[in-house]
């Protein structure tokens, strides 16, 4: 019967204790769960954050560009008169201003939604010419004045996320767009480094950024007919297949987070998905964190609730067990008694250092503090002192009747207001001030110079049971080096700062200086050019009047000496524009074979009476440059050749050099020295081992080296003494269906053979050397000339029953009229507008497109008359 009722009451606990046991480990799953869900959920809450800050700076970064770009006034002036001539202009500028930026790509379009100009016009893919019309972020600029917009580029294919700015005329309305295209894809590479899965959703709910490529384009919801519609109208994702996301809700944690499972594309188990709201056109970023921990936290906890009760039933087990045991209830109080004369022999050792620490205290010196490099006091909460050491003593030198142990510390503050080491101001509000800071019970760390220059770092700290101990260590010598240390870099500072304006100052002294440099060189170069104009139009006119000839002889080699001048002259024009950043550029692909295929054939014969062998490979490569600046560059590369080669050959050839194209000239010269490589392209820089009687102006390779950076190609040169040399320059290889499309045809010139005679011409030029030059050369041409002289003379003369058949015009005159502002005026008297043609010796591109959009000829001094005469005959026939 005893041992029955035993099992049962065993049974019975045992049963109420599993049932207990499995309700505290559920609620310890529900509570641990919870607690670590919240815990993710705050973690995944910061890293959206983090992620939202970071995709918000990045297109931060670039947001006021376009804003910046529409008030250039070149992009202004391209939208509101597009001219095709200075498109290549535009796309150099929006491609040097992409480089240092940074962005994908920068297009300026038309009110039209057309494409002027792109930083990725050299790419095949390039974006100019294409309509853009029906892009959101073209249409917003227009009407709200700026756009925003992601999506798939439809020409280069390359999504990025757009921004636009319009540009506005002085009324305000739109004539033009501003566009940076900004690739995202960086931020895709760097959300790989996370487990998590990062997204970014549009406000169609379409992903568009994506940690994983397996769910991007993917919807999150089912979109609607109107959905598609905007889609497909606005080409926002071209072709992609958008792909449904399929999921199951498991729970819903709030508005912007829930906990689900992936069914499409698949994951191992259930996600935390949260979800928070960004600034940029509705988009809203996306965290899905594995929700694995929340379940291994709720089972962690469960097990352990578990194991708490299993052990609090063992210990009911063990203490009914025990009671059982009523013989081991005298050996647990024989262990209690030993265990109390144990703590009893603890409590006498601990009162015994006691005592022996008062002993120690009567006499205020702290062994235990000798130690120290610092004086220290202690003081306790009646703020009288308790101890101190000897070091503390020294500082202060106070005399030993002053420090006993219990003397308030107000005494030692008395005695040093005495001496003046409180400082200035009223003697007892400052040992007050002290007093009630000690009373605070707050620490402190101050420095404090005494009269002889002591420094003292004083630093206080309260005591656990009340009381005040504090510290005073001498760091005069640290402080002395903190001194000299600010007053060094305080001189540095001036002295960078003076080094620093004079640099300044001398770099704007030098570039000032370099542009009056370029101003004398051109100005110089044009007044040089008249007379050498008229001399060699004199000389035109004067060998058509010999007939010996030995004087035709030294009329050739005279022409040749002006010719060589003319070289020199224009050279010297060339470099000052060049360095004055006026000199046009006109861009392009085309094929390589026609231009060498010419040089070959006109330095050819140069080569052949030098008694010089020129050979050609043949080639097929297309390139991308300026064709009229890289045939300059391989002239002068020829030139030297022949000039600096006794005998032998020389080789134009192409070469490969990776994604680039090398044009080469070989010779078998005697080569250039190291040392000359670099000096060889300054100015008026020449050998002294060319063919005699030929060297150059040393100019060439200046013009070549500029001409190299004008257009971002680099000039090479190899070369071995006694054995030969190589110039080259390398160029981008160009685009072959580019190439092939047909430049516009050139105007005919049936005329060219045509005869002036009875043809009457004005001259109108300043220099009467000009005047008189023009009107012996028209005259040998049985011309008729009206007029030969200044603006004033052609306004004079002018009137409605004496239109010349032609005016020769000169764009440089006194006073303030030029030429172009003096032909409407002169075609007033006249009632017509016969042909003009102008004359000028400056190489400025924007005359001559005026003169080519006006229909107006347009030659460079010193004129020569072949040209003169083909360009009149060819102006009178297009007349008749």
């Amino acid at each position: 019967m005893h041992i029955t009722r035993k099992h049962r009451s065993t049974l019975l606990l045992l049963a109420v204790g599993g049932g207990v046991m499995a309700l505290a480990m559920s609620a310890a799953w529900h509570i641990a769960g919870d607690g670590s869900l919240r815990a993710e959920q705050a973690q995944v809450q910061r890293q959206l954050d983090l992620y939202a800050q970071a995709l918000q700076q990045r297109i931060d970064r670039y947001r006021t560009l376009p804003q910046v770009l529409a008030l250039d006034p070149e992009l202004r002036a391209a939208v509101s008169q597009p001219e095709p001539a200075r498109h290549d202009a535009l796309n150099l500028k929006l491609e040097r201003a992409n480089s240092v930026t940074r962005a994908s790509t920068l297009t300026l379009i038309g009110r039209d939604g057309i494409a002027l100009a792109a930083s990725n016009w050299r790419e095949p893919s390039s974006n100019v010419g294409r309509d853009y019309s029906f892009r959101p972020y073209v249409r917003q600029a227009l009407s709200e004045g700026s756009g925003r917009f992601y999506g798939v580029g439809v020409t280069t294919g390359e999504p990025g996320y757009f921004l636009s700015q319009a540009i506005r005329d002085e009324a305000g309305a739109a004539l033009g767009v501003v566009v940076i295209k900004i690739e995202l894809g960086a931020l895709e590479r760097e959300w790989l480094s996370t487990a998590d899965i990062v997204l970014v959703s549009d406000a169609h709910d379409v992903v568009f950024l994506a940690s994983r490529e397996e769910w991007r384009y993917r919807t999150l919801r089912p979109l609607t007919p109107v959905d598609r519609d905007e889609l497909r109208t606005v080409r926002q994702y071209a072709d992609e297949a958008l792909v449904p996301l399929r999921l199951e809700i498991l729970r819903e944690l709030g508005p912007d987070a829930r906990m689900a499972r992936l069914e499409s594309p698949p994951l191992a188990g259930p996600v935390l998905w949260q979800t928070v709201a960004l600034g940029e056109n509705h988009w809203r970023l996306h965290l899905l964190h594995d929700a694995g921990v929340v379940g291994a936290a709720s089972r962690s906890a469960a097990l352990a609730a578990g194991g708490a009760w299993l052990a609090l039933i063992f210990l009911v087990l063990f203490v009914q067990q025990r009671r059982r045991l009523s013989a081991h209830r005298q050996r647990s109080r024989e262990e209690l008694e030993t265990v109390l004369r144990q703590h009893a022999q603890e409590l006498r050792t601990a009162q015994d250092g006691l005592v022996q620490a008062a002993q120690q205290a009567d006499s205020g010196l702290s062994r235990s503090l000798e130690h120290l490099p610092q004086g220290v006091v202690i003081i306790d909460a009646a703020l009288r002192l308790v101890a101190w050491n000897s070091r503390y003593v020294e500082l202060f030198r106070f005399p030993p009747e002053l420090l006993k142990v219990g003397r308030p510390i107000e005494d030692l503050f008395r005695h040093n207001a005495r001496r003046g080491l409180l400082g200035p101001g009223p003697v007892e509000d400052s040992i007050q001030r002290r007093l009630d800071f000690l009373r605070s019970g707050k620490p402190h760390l101050r420095e404090s110079e005494k009269d002889d220059g002591t420094v003292l770092e004083i630093r206080g700290n309260p005591l656990p049971e009340g009381g005040f101990v504090t510290s005073y260590a001498d760091i005069t010598s640290y402080a002395n080096a903190a001194r000299e240390l600010r007053s060094l870099a305080d001189a540095l500072e001036r002295r960078v700062e003076e080094r620093t304006r004079a640099l300044a100052e001398a770099k704007a002294d030098a570039e000032k200086a370099n542009r009056y440099k370029t101003r004398f060189v051109a100005a110089a170069v044009h007044d040089l050019l008249q007379p050498l104009n008229a001399a060699r139009m004199f000389l035109s006119a004067l060998r058509g009047r010999l007939r010996d000839d030995d004087e035709r002889e030294i009329a050739g080699h005279t022409d040749n000496a002006l010719a060589a001048q003319d070289a020199i002259l224009n050279s010297l024009l060339d470099i000052a524009r060049l360095e004055a950043g006026t000199l046009q550029t006109r861009v392009r692909d085309f094929r390589l074979e026609p231009l060498l295929d010419t040089l070959g054939r006109e330095f050819g014969i140069v080569a052949q009476s030098r008694g010089l062998a020129l050979e050609r490979v043949p080639t097929r490569a297309v390139v991308r440059s300026d064709e009229a600046l890289l045939r300059r560059i391989l002239q002068n590369f020829l030139s030297n050749a022949i000039r600096y080669t006794p005998r032998g050959r020389i080789l134009l050839g192409v070469r490969r050099d990776g994604a680039a194209l090398k044009i080469e000239v070989h010779d078998q010269g005697p080569g250039i020295p190291e040392r000359l490589h670099t000096e060889i392209f300054e100015e008026f820089r020449r050998l002294d081992d060319g063919v005699a009687n030929d060297r150059g102006a040393g100019l060439g390779l200046a013009i070549v080296e500029r001409i190299g950076r004008l257009l971002g190609h680099p000039i090479g040169l190899r070369s071995r003494l006694g054995r030969g040399t190589v110039f080259c320059v390398t160029l981008p290889c160009g685009d072959a269906l580019a190439a092939d499309v047909p430049e516009p045809a050139a105007a005919a010139d049936p005329g060219a053979d045509s005869s002036l005679r009875g043809c009457e011409v004005w001259c109108v030029d300043d220099d009467p050397r000009v005047c008189e030059a023009t009107r012996a050369l028209l005259q040998r041409w049985e011309c008729t000339v009206g007029l030969a002289g200044a603006a004033d003379a052609a306004l004079a003369a002018a009137d409605a029953a004496g239109a010349p058949d032609l005016v020769l015009l000169d764009i440089h005159l006194a006073g303030d009229l030029d030429g172009p502002a003096l032909y409407p005026r002169l075609c007033e008297r006249w009632q017509c507008r016969p042909p003009v043609i102008l004359v000028t010796a400056g190489r400025d591109e924007a005359l001559r497109e005026q003169a080519r959009r006006n229909g107006w000829g347009f030659l460079l001094k010193p004129v020569r008359p072949p040209a003169l005469r083909a360009l009149m005959t060819q102006l009178l026939l297009r007349r008749g």
